[in-house]
């Protein structure tokens, strides 16, 4: 990737909750060869860092999880300079003492979308190692953050990633659960993935807003449910981001950065 500079440090992608609030912001537009990204990137100063924040469905919640354009969207991130992605996303829970409003922060994943864009390299046999998705050293900060604030937060976890924009019938949840899935969502997949094929670090921050269809209960998931206990926890999730971001360190080495050691960059 070309004229890359420094504009950013730290990429956040998730919704308006938390760069809305944050002051002194700036706006960039950024042209992909992947089109536009979801929205305009707010570029704001947490404690001393340069972060780049991207609401991931676009302000106006305009793109359905099939349709983000999640290649530009990372592009986009990476030309800004950022190399380390933090990534808050809703999930439903696939086991019952994940219930509404608990914190995960997943180490697997299961990819069980279909028909995404879900590689940089349309061309050549290129193939990155993907077998740890996410981040260690995100990972980690993530954790430990969360115990310094006193948030309960389980600690690994696989995410399942679906289709959607549908929810899971109750079938699919138990199986999803029985292959050792411990939630369930629409978009951490191509994300994760793209992320490592720029060689960025990528963590997960899963809020769990409902119990999925076959784990209990009569009624299945809502839309209405979902928004209503994502909202009600913005609060806590903005502020364990703002303390995320800022203690991530700066120069980790850690596996994402090779990720493409030996394969000529894009």
């Amino acid at each position: 990737m070309t004229g890359l500079n420094t504009t950013a440090e730290v990429a956040v992608i998730g919704g308006s909750g938390l760069y809305a609030l944050l002051e002194d912001a700036e706006e960039y537009t950024v042209d992909t060869p992947f089109g536009p990204p979801s929205d305009v990137i707010t570029v704001a100063r947490v404690a001393d860092r340069r972060v780049a924040f991207l609401p991931r469905h676009g302000r106006d919640h305009r793109f359905p999880p099939h349709k983000i354009p999640y290649r530009a969207n990372l592009w986009a991130l990476r030309a800004l300079g950022a190399r380390q992605v933090v990534a808050p996303c809703a999930v439903g829970g696939l086991r019952p003492e994940l219930g509404a409003g608990s914190f995960v922060v997943p180490d697997q994943l299961i990819d069980r979308t279909s028909g995404r864009a879900q590689t940089f390299y349309d061309e050549g046999a290129v193939h990155v190692n993907f077998a740890d998705p996410y981040c260690p050293v995100g990972r980690r900060t993530v954790v430990e953050r969360a115990a310094t604030k006193g948030i309960p937060l389980t600690d690994g976890g696989t995410m399942v990633v679906i289709e959607g924009p549908r929810f899971s019938t109750r079938a699919e949840s138990r199986w999803y659960a029985s292959i050792g899935g411990a939630v369930v969502n629409m978009t951490g997949h191509p994300e994760a993935v793209l992320a490592r094929e720029l060689a960025l670090c990528y963590t997960a921050i899963a809020l769990v807003t409902d119990l999925d269809a076959g784990v209990e209960g009569e009624q299945g998931v809502t839309q209405e449910e979902v928004f209503r206990v994502f909202a009600e926890n913005t609060e806590r999730l903005r502020g364990l981001l703002l303390d995320v971001v800022a203690a991530l360190p700066a120069e980790a080495d850690c596996p994402c950065r090779h990720a493409l050691d030996g394969v000529e960059p894009l």
